[in-house]
């Protein structure tokens, strides 16, 4: 099965590719359709995606919702661990904490980093692994900034 990174290495040479690669990944977690990402950058240890401002992602005041955030974020996070791991081990999401600096009123570009030491520690039993993610504003505005915190293992069988 090809890995998330072999997939948009195919898909993003293509006309349309990113846009092919989005709904695919979408489609693997369907929630994440909700919020129509559109991923631009997918290399190890580093992704953004942008989410449309539009209607089907407006809060009250008509800015991109809270959690229509936090779902980009864990989509970038998702695409960045997936193809960061490496292949004898797995990943499991065990917490998120955010804070929204300003009000998301365009196209919030999201983004996921980590450091290349992070994926190759010592198992042992697992280890917690933090991901950094922020949302940006077309104006360069940070509206969200925070963490997600993984719980890595070993594969069992692998």
């Amino acid at each position: 099965m090809a890995t998330v990174l072999d997939l948009w290495k195919k898909t993003s040479a293509l006309p349309l590719g990113n846009r092919i690669f989005s709904i695919a990944f979408s489609q693997k977690a369907p929630y994440f359709a909700s919020i129509r990402p559109r991923f631009t950058v997918i290399e190890p240890d580093h992704v953004e995606l942008v989410i449309p401002k539009r209607r089907g992602v407006h809060n009250h005041i008509g800015t991109v919702h809270a959690i229509a955030l936090c779902n980009g974020l864990e989509a970038a996070m998702g695409a960045l661990a997936e193809s960061t791991i490496p292949r004898d081990r797995r990943w499991i999401p065990k917490g998120m904490e955010v804070a929204y600096t300003a009000k998301a009123t365009t196209d919030i570009t999201c983004i996921a980093e980590t450091d290349p030491g992070q994926w190759t520690a010592e198992v042992g039993e697992g280890y917690d692994l933090p991901v950094r993610v922020r949302g940006v504003r077309t104006d360069g505005t940070v509206v969200v900034e925070g963490e997600i915190r993984l719980w890595l293992t070993e594969k069992t069988g692998a």
